[in-house]
């Protein structure tokens, strides 16, 4: 199959890669040298215009910052530009109205899209075992499984158009709201003078179960390896976990959802990215406790 990646960054780059891997041809486009390079030497086809590198494609694959730039994007270089019947997946994290928006219009102009955000971060990107949560209908997501297969580890069909991006804010406002919970009870059961270490056994085996324990513990040398045990470098950085809590608090404004928690833990990770946490991982909120 031949498809066009545009958007070859932390996520794009790994995900592009995999899809050669599984011997489809990737035609991938990036406004970065350097990401162009990189996938040049992961096997893909490189190109200089987002018109250029969907020119024959039977799928468009696209991991772009937000609804503003897919809407760009697709608007302007991918339908009527693409062939006829092609099929555009879009990977992106973006709110839900751009994504039904965009679903709309690619349907106009004859093609399906699909709206496929994703959940595994970067290590799960390079090593192909993301999970995809798909928006969109029936026939377009039979289309969708044959391409994302090779970058996944589960790829779900969420729904109608923008059903994906619905299930990736919500499971991000869970996961942060997890994170903090996790970072308070470790820094609390050490300063009432249980280790770490030892509260992870317990916890880990007991009710206060959850992946930001287990899987991806945020104290440094403590339980699982995870960006901590790098000074917070890698992994999912705080400023894209606020990104996705500000969509989750937009659908919630739109919506009539009551999220007290989920606004609570909004203002914690503004409060966190505006003091310079930005760029480190979403575990270091653990540092302000």
């Amino acid at each position: 199959m031949k498809i066009a990646f545009i958007g070859l960054g932390n996520m794009g780059g790994g995900m592009a890669a995999n899809l050669v891997k599984a011997g489809h041809e990737v035609h991938a486009f990036d406004l970065a040298a350097e990401a162009l390079d990189k996938a040049k030497g992961s096997g893909c086809q490189t190109y200089g215009t987002v018109r250029e590198a969907v020119q024959g494609v039977d799928a468009v694959v696209s991991m772009l910052p937000n609804g503003a730039i897919v809407k760009s994007v697709y608007t302007a270089d991918v339908i009527g530009q693409a062939p006829a019947g092609a099929l555009f997946l879009d990977c992106s994290t973006i709110d839900v109205g751009t994504a039904r928006e965009m679903s709309e219009a690619a349907a106009q102009a004859g093609y399906e899209m699909v709206d496929a955000p994703v959940s595994g971060g970067i290590a799960a990107a390079n090593a192909g075992t993301l999970t995809f949560m798909v928006g969109g209908s029936e026939s377009a997501f039979k289309r969708a499984e044959a391409v994302l297969q090779p970058m996944a580890k589960a790829v779900i069909h969420a729904g109608e158009a923008g059903s994906g991006q619905v299930a990736k804010m919500c499971n991000n406002m869970l996961l942060a709201i997890h994170m903090i919970g996790t970072c308070e009870a470790l820094a609390l059961a050490e300063k009432a003078g249980l280790s770490m270490q030892k509260f992870y056994e317990i916890s880990s085996k007991s009710t206060g179960y959850n992946w930001s324990l287990n899987d991806y513990t945020p104290a440094p040398g403590v339980g699982a390896a995870s960006p901590a045990d790098n000074g917070y470098q890698g992994g999912f950085a705080s400023a894209l976990m606020l990104k996705d809590l500000r969509l989750a608090m937009d659908a919630a404004g739109a919506s009539g959802a009551k999220v007290p928690l989920g606004k609570h833990a909004t203002e914690i990770y503004e409060a966190f990215n505006e003091a310079g946490g930005g760029g480190k991982d979403f575990g270091a909120i653990f540092t302000t406790l």
